[in-house]
């Protein structure tokens, strides 16, 4: 039963209306999944925000995307589950903790010792750690919140120490001195992932390292100069003609009491430079493997800080490195041993969490060997059992599964899943397992705690209570869908495929969505240092929920970046008001029709064609919005809709169903309210998976829907097959062509009322000559209508040429279904038009004269910024066609 409609607020107020509907929703357990025999399951995990993270455009974009499949799939049937949840983020959650800390004025992280640090971090966040999810909510996400989980629940640690022990016996996770990133900020050890490379200036260093025999020196460049003390050989290439008869030989270490070695091996290379290499082995990854092949000493000269430490002797010892390599560069000079130094521009890694420069040093760590995870990770994607969406993604997936490195899992900080390694240090035992030993004690668990992603990658499954066997992994597992951010491939998605295949025997996800990267208008990537990333929260205060959820997806084109500005949510909250003054126009014309669902009552063959051009139009767009979902192509989705709603509905087909509903006919009165709300209860259900709130809303107020119904437990449209409408696009295709002739005319009309500035109030006379005798005849019949479209007090149609004299001086419009003609007299002054235009036409030579004129000017196209000159060209296009336009005016008037 529909309820009874309350008098409709004339305009929509979205902050209302959103406070009211999604608790609604939640309360009622829409969000809620449980495993149904009945149903086909869909399910997707979220991608888990860090749990110091506060919403950012790219979670509005991620997170409504997979909103729109939930819902999407809830109103087609499916059983859904979305599982959300957050990450415990290691590293950003300490430093942001610490920070906390250190202005608040209380004892710091080392002060405090490790547990009570830990307990500070677990207060922190109770305290704060909801924020995105209280932001989420407030998107509109239909996420399942009894199922929220945190990568350091109970659970999930289970889980992680369980992968780990098996990882571990099968002899994949070792633990060994090798070559790691260290960022001296949060002093842990960084994967090859969580190292971004960016290209900065710098400058290479050319200096002498005297033969310790006296008889000369060797030139060597380094662009860090104050690694030397890390030195233990220089090598150069076996077949370098100029030393190898200093192979063999030593060089004194400038700066230290030191010798080392001259060297020969294939990674000198004499084309470049002087051909001598200083090898570092403790600080480079090259020199590391040089290292190993000539058993040389690997000498760590990095304090965690990045301060050179001890072995760098007293006058450096405690320097910042930066602040060493300016001292390390004077001593040379005065030592005389500078011989040049180069600017470059050069490749730098940086630690992506503190955005600082890292270092390379070996180090004892936790690895995991991937080569053999990988294998059937990679098959799955080449077998096409996992589809990536843009696919190009693929390409960038086999490069880097292919050349897969071992993975460096430990991490020197204190916040995380804590490795299940102790050691007993009476017998020098090691015992890795789930649980503390407990004979042959004293045991001292492993200080470090693993990298977050290693309880991430484990998400699909671990969410749903992996190990145990649960109901929900019996029926959600596979997921269906992951939408997330290529940014992630390798980090998240490439290893959750690894973990999916190696705990669970299968696949974790069938479908892959990639993200497009949100720019500002002039291209660059949205940042607070910037000031070009715009607060959601804010946005959504300005212009509403279902106005930004909406904008960003019509503005997102797959692959492709998206350029945003915050006014370009007015695409959005315009549609939202078009829509709501659409669905009020409605209300105001009388209750619902009864059979609105189905059309229930009216006969095909009583359809008018405007209303069969409507119906074929929804069903079109219907098919069209379902494929292009199926196949990820959101923005083409929210097109569709936006222009059937638009263009098709608001502008033609609600117009011209006015001739009908202010007539005199009550039953034809009675047709068009139950067409029109046949439509619009179509279009708020097919809306509704983009703009929940207010589809849900206008289901309402319209009278679909009653109080304690939902438009989220509604059917998804889907193509009609309706009995008494068995396929309206195709039993009439040459009746929508008239009524699309119909409305092109009236577009040719208007515009050429618009071109001589002729009011909509003004009483014009149109004359139409049609094509042929059943086009004339169509418009012969829908004179009412085009009268009303286009504002005028008559339209006169045949299909012969209409006399001379009884148009005048009327410009015209040619189209494919005939001619309109507009007869100006008494409508404006025609010399003084036509005096006006020439001026015009006048005043446009010189511009595009003068424009001609600098775009031949050589000089202003070599010194003129490249947007200059195509700001130029751009506008001498437009002087050109605004030439031709007013040439034809002034034909028309003569």
């Amino acid at each position: 039963m529909c309820k009874e409609r309350q008098e409709m607020p004339k305009a929509y107020e979205p902050a209302d209306v959103e406070a009211k509907w999604y608790p609604v929703w939640e309360q009622r357990g829409y969000f809620h999944g449980t495993p149904n025999p009945d149903k086909k399951p869909y399910s997707i995990v979220i991608p888990p925000p860090n749990v110091t993270g506060i919403l950012h455009l790219g979670h509005v974009l991620n997170n409504t995307l997979q909103d729109i499949l939930i819902r999407w799939h809830k109103m087609r049937g499916f059983e859904t589950c979305w599982f959300p949840g957050t990450d415990h983020a290691g590293i950003a959650t300490e430093s942001k903790v610490e920070k906390t800390l250190r202005e608040a004025g209380l004892p710091g992280r080392d002060d405090l010792g490790r547990d009570a640090f830990i307990t500070k971090v677990w207060e922190w966040r109770e305290q704060y750690g909801g924020t995105i999810i209280r932001q989420l909510r407030r998107l509109g996400c239909a996420c399942d919140w009894q199922r929220e989980r945190f990568t350091m629940d109970e659970g999930l640690s289970t889980a992680v120490r369980k992968v780990f022990v098996s990882l571990y016996e099968k002899g994949y996770i070792y633990r060994g001195q090798r070559m790691i990133n260290w960022c001296p900020v949060a002093r842990t050890a960084l994967s090859d992932e969580e190292v971004i490379y960016k290209e900065v200036p710098g400058k290479f260093y050319h200096y002498r390292y005297p033969l310790s025999d006296g008889s000369g020196a060797l030139i060597i460049a380094t662009t860090r100069p104050e690694t030397m003390f890390g030195d233990t050989a220089v090598a150069v290439h076996p077949d370098d003609e100029r030393y190898r008869d200093l192979i063999g030989k030593t060089v004194d270490l400038p700066l230290t009491d030191r010798k080392i070695p001259i060297i020969a091996d294939e990674h000198a290379d004499p084309t470049k430079g002087t051909g001598c290499v200083k090898i570092t082995p403790a600080h480079d990854p090259n020199d590391f493997a040089v290292g190993q092949r000539h058993n040389l000493e690997c000498i760590n000269i990095m304090n965690p800080d990045g301060s050179l430490n001890d072995k760098c002797g007293p006058e450096f010892a405690g320097l910042d490195r930066e602040v060493a390599r300016a001292k390390v560069i004077a001593r040379l000079e005065e030592l005389d041993l500078m011989v040049t130094v180069e600017d470059i521009v050069h490749s730098v890694g940086y630690s992506e969490r503190a955005d600082v420069p890292i270092e390379t040093m070996v180090s004892a760590q936790w690895f995991v060997n991937m080569k053999e995870l990988a294998k059937p990770a990679i098959a799955a994607v080449r077998d096409g059992k996992i589809k990536f969406y843009p696919e190009r993604w693929a390409k960038t997936y086999y490069h880097w599964m292919e050349n897969i490195q071992d993975w460096c899992i430990s991490r020197q900080i204190w916040w995380g899943h804590r490795i299940p390694a102790w050691y007993n240090d009476k017998t020098g035992a090691m015992y890795v397992g789930m649980d503390a030993p407990t004979a042959d004690g004293p045991w001292r668990q492993e200080e470090d705690v693993l990298d977050t992603w290693f309880s991430s990658w484990l998400w699909p499954f671990s969410v749903q209570g992996w190990p145990e066997p649960t109901e929900e992994l019996q029926y959600f597992y596979p997921t269906s869908d992951l939408v997330t951010g290529p940014d992630i491939i390798f980090f998240w998605v490439a290893r959750m495929i690894m973990a999916g295949y190696e705990f669970k025997g299968d696949l974790p996800f069938r479908n892959v969505y990639f993200t497009s990267i949100i720019r500002d208008d002039l291209g660059r990537k949205l940042s607070k240092s910037l000031g070009n990333s715009p607060d959601p929260m804010d946005v959504m205060d300005t212009y509403g929920t279902d106005a930004m959820r909406f904008s960003i997806i019509y503005i997102a084109p797959v692959g492709m970046d998206i350029r945003y500005s915050n006014d370009k949510c007015e695409i959005g909250r315009n549609f939202a008001n078009k829509l709501w003054n659409a669905c009020r126009f409605r209300v105001l014309q009388g209750p619902v029709f009864a059979g609105f669902r189905n059309l229930d009552g009216v006969k095909r063959s009583d359809l008018t064609p405007d209303e069969k051009w409507i119906i074929a139009w929804l069903n079109q767009t219907i098919k069209l919005v379902n494929s292009a979902l199926t196949e990820f192509r959101f923005h083409l989705a929210a097109h569709e809709i936006y222009d059937l709603v638009w263009s098709n509905f608001c502008d033609w087909y609600l117009e011209s169903a006015k001739v009908r509903l202010y007539g005199d006919d009550p039953a034809a009165k009675k047709q068009t309210l139950a067409v029109l709300d046949f439509v619009l209860f179509k279009i708020l259900r097919l809306l509704h998976p983009f703009m929940p709130f207010v589809t849900e809303e206008l289901a309402h107020q319209m009278g679909f829907l009653a109080e304690e119904e939902s438009i989220m437990l509604e059917d998804y449209p889907r193509e009609l097959k309706f009995k008494k409408i068995p396929s309206i696009m195709d039993s009439d295709p040459d009746l929508l062509d008239l009524v699309e002739a119909k409305f092109q005319m009236v577009r040719a009309g208007r515009n050429l009322r618009a071109s001589y500035d002729i009011p909509n109030g003004a009483k014009v006379k149109y004359y139409i000559r049609a094509t042929d005798k059943a086009t004339a005849e169509f418009f012969q019949s829908e004179l009412d209508s085009l009268q009303r479209l286009l504002f005028a007090d008559a339209v006169v149609v045949s299909e012969q040429d209409f006399p001379a004299e009884k148009l005048g001086q009327a410009p015209s419009q040619l189209i494919t279904s005939g001619t309109i003609y507009l007869p100006l007299q008494g409508l404006i002054d025609i010399p003084a038009e036509i005096d006006k235009l020439e001026k015009q036409q006048a005043q446009l030579t010189g511009w595009i004269k003068g424009s001609r004129a600098k775009l031949a000017n050589e000089k202003f196209l070599t010194k003129a910024p490249p947007e200059v000159v195509q700001a130029a060209r751009e506008h001498l296009t437009e002087m050109e066609e605004r030439y031709e336009q007013v040439g034809k005016l002034i034909a028309g008037l003569r």
